[in-house]
């Protein structure tokens, strides 16, 4: 789980960086996800798994477009209390669309990433082992794609300095609403992801969300190698924790290291890198 609260605080870290605002609909976004490739995709359509992931992230790209248009460039200068009601009412607006869409009912998906592997005496679910590979493959691809592409060095200045960028000829606009649908991208991944892990209804993505927020601020928040070393962190301790105390009670590790964070070390455990990486 450590890899996922990590893609979650990479989700954070996108918007953070490109518009100064904190997504509070992100857990209602992973939650979106899910229900568009298993509640429509694969329940009533019955479409090949791949092909459903891959529409699904074409839809979700298009989604989180259209929010950019309608919430996050509107309101990225106005004062900070606007975009914190528009991302709240927006998860209230996801959430009802998809109980009046797919219904209350919670549903499973068992055959999808189903089954175990075994390495040596360690039984590792497939799932597990997916959300590894995808999480590792994603976190490289935009670490190159940051650093390598025209878009993504746009995307970078944006989130250094938004009036100097627009200055050398950046479209600011534009590349928010391209980052925008990015993180989108990242939530729906998310869900899907977490689809064999859990069942699939209105709180899938609840946890999770605050999980990876956490993830960001013990990592280094607004710092993309900080958020995923935060998540990782906090999986580790997470599961370690129930040696000593019982399994019901391992949810609150992760918000007792955010709040030991920000009274002892605010800027996380790498926050000082994103400093230096400018």
């Amino acid at each position: 789980m450590g890899c996922i609260y990590g893609l979650v605080g990479i989700e954070y870290t996108l918007v953070w960086n490109s518009t100064g605002l904190i997504n509070f609909a992100h857990d209602k976004l992973i939650m979106l996800g899910a229900y568009v490739f298993a509640g429509t995709f694969i329940v009533k359509m019955g479409v090949n798994p791949i092909i459903g992931v891959l529409v699904t992230l074409i839809v979700m790209f298009l989604f989180g477009s259209a929010v950019a248009i309608g919430i996050f460039n509107p309101l990225r200068n106005k004062p900070t209390i606007f975009a914190v009601m528009g991302t709240v009412l927006l998860g209230r607006v996801i959430s009802e669309a998809v109980r009046l869409i797919w219904g209350p009912t919670p549903f499973t998906l068992p055959t999808f990433l189903h089954g175990i592997v075994h390495i040596g005496n360690i039984v590792v679910a497939t799932a597990n082992i997916w959300i590894i590979v995808v999480s590792a493959v994603l976190v490289i691809g935009l670490t190159i794609f940051f650093r390598t592409t025209r878009t993504g060095k746009a995307m970078r200045c944006v989130q250094h300095n938004k009036t100097a960028a627009a200055l050398m000829g950046i479209d600011v606009t534009r590349n928010i609403i391209f980052t925008i649908g990015l993180s989108a991208m990242v939530c729906t991944l998310i869900g899907i992801m977490v689809i064999p892990l859990f069942t699939i209804d209105g709180t899938i993505g609840s946890m999770i969300g605050l999980k990876g927020f956490a993830s960001g601020l013990v990592g280094g928040f607004g710092y993309l190698p900080g958020t995923v070393v935060g998540g990782i962190i906090i999986g580790i301790v997470e599961n370690m924790s129930t040696i000593i105390i019982p399994a019901t009670y391992k949810d609150v590790v992760a918000f007792i290291l955010m709040v030991s964070f920000l009274l002892i070390e605010p800027s996380g455990l790498l926050g000082h890198g994103k400093n230096q990486s400018r």
